[in-house]
């Protein structure tokens, strides 16, 4: 079956097709294909066709697709049985391994997805304060939780309105919204609402790629000290995939409260929250914060974690040479646009990568959404037809694998040097029948007037 008919047979029965949004490829104007697998740096579509894959599974998966040591650790595991339903060791063991690394995070707990993981942090966090005002950034996705899914209002200080049909107002308006990269914006709100948690990615996945700037941070870290309010960090993203101390190895702030997931699930469905004693111990049974699910710390998912974080903490070397390969990519493909006219801004974190068509930084949410969005469908429709599959929305983060080498980096950019080649010659084109037609309508004109 092609393509576009098995799409077609998914649109009568999932909603748009899809089960999470920006599959469906609408914010690039095309239609999806349909994965039949993976391999390495590669996936495979029903029709046998070949993509360099850029998205990895939007991030966990840092070795690239059927990593033999994740999948032996799976189909070992599955034999003993899918779900228990009770703890196992599994769960302590890789509870343990993740805490190595983070020595002000005593305690953690394992749920099955990121949403769930930013939804008890910040449920935890009110717990913990006893405050229900919280504080989250323009262009920050944190999960489709009802408080968590706000827009921006006239202003800072404004209450939050929901962005989605079935989110409560009465739910929204405890949720109030900064300005990422703007501290100003945050104690305009703290100095007049008595807020209790603020939840920032401490590298914004999900406008594009949008890092913090580390005074910022420094400086949100403090007024978080000096009010009493519980940052958490959300690393659900950038966890194990920025580097492998996440944002701390980068910015050396440490959240109250840091949210994992992707790379801690090996392209399993995991993720996480952990905390300091003191705060983790207000979780049920413990405390009196309540948080519960069937499935998590699910020993398959577990097991695909433990080999994975025990992979890379057996590589040498692993995020320098991820790094490189991202700046490789994201170097060359901004000297390529310059070399066709066309700006372009780019952005690094590790093994993460994003970039904008526009020419000026993007520091924010607004900034990001000045950038020629029509540019980007045309690059990422050119790409697909060349064999590379990036991910399909500006708003989005690339990502390299353990796979790729410079010899991928560099058969991307030969097509991407293609794509843009004949977007300049399409948009040549378009500007000189506009101009032939312009040249038309005045001698009309003239003739008209005679």
């Amino acid at each position: 079956m092609s393509n576009h008919k098995e799409f077609s047979q998914a649109l009568k029965v999932i909603p748009g097709g899809v089960d999470s949004p920006v599959r469906a490829f609408k914010n690039v104007g095309s239609e999806p294909f349909m994965v039949q697998k993976g391999k390495g740096a590669y996936i495979y579509d029903i029709e046998g066709n070949k993509y360099l894959d850029f998205v990895q599974s939007w991030g966990p998966l840092i070795f690239g697709h059927a990593d033999k040591d994740i999948q032996d650790a799976v189909i070992k595991t599955a034999k003993n049985g899918l779900s228990f339903g009770a703890s196992s060791p599994l769960e302590t063991k890789l509870a343990k391994l993740i805490l190595s690394k983070f020595d002000w995070l005593d305690k953690i707990r394992f749920v099955s997805s990121g949403t769930e993981a930013t939804m008890s942090a910040i449920r935890l966090a009110r717990g913990f304060s006893g405050k229900d005002k919280i504080i989250k950034f323009e262009g920050c996705y944190h999960g489709h939780s009802d408080s968590l899914l706000v827009k921006a209002g006239s202003g800072a200080t404004t209450f939050g309105s929901s962005s989605s049909a079935g989110v409560p107002e009465d739910t929204a308006k405890n949720t109030y919204l900064a300005v990422y990269n703007d501290i100003d914006s945050v104690k305009n709100i703290v100095e007049k609402e008595d807020i209790g948690t603020i939840i920032i990615e401490p590298i914004a996945g999900n406008m594009g790629l949008v890092p913090a700037d580390k005074e910022f941070l420094v400086k949100l870290r403090k007024i978080c000290d000096e009010k009493k309010i519980v940052l958490i960090l959300d690393e659900v993203m950038s966890g194990f995939r920025a580097g492998e101390l996440g944002s701390y190895g980068i910015y050396g702030i440490k959240g109250d409260i840091v949210t994992f997931g992707k790379v801690i699930g090996g392209g399993m469905n995991v993720a996480a929250f952990a905390g300091r004693k003191e705060i983790m111990d207000m979780i049920s049974p413990s405390g009196p914060v309540y948080q519960a699910g069937t499935l998590s710390g699910n020993p398959v998912s577990m097991a695909a974690g433990i080999a994975s974080l025990t992979k890379i903490f057996a590589s040498r070397n692993l995020y320098t040479k991820l790094e490189n390969l991202a700046n490789m990519f994201m170097i060359g493909l901004k000297n390529i646009a310059k070399n066709h006219g066309i700006a372009l801004q780019v952005a690094v974190r590790g093994s993460m990568f994003g970039y904008f068509f526009t020419d000026k930084a993007v520091k924010n949410y607004n900034n990001a959404l000045s950038a020629d969005t029509k540019m980007f469908a045309k690059f990422h429709s050119g790409m697909i037809k060349e064999g590379i599959f990036l991910a399909p929305s500006q708003f989005e983060t690339g990502f390299i694998c353990d796979a790729m080498s410079e010899k991928e980096i560099n058969f991307a950019l030969k097509k991407a040097n293609k794509v843009f080649d004949e977007i300049s010659k399409d948009s040549a084109k378009k500007a000189n029948k506009t101009k032939i037609c312009s040249k038309k309508t005045v001698k009309k004109s003239v003739k008209n007037k005679k």
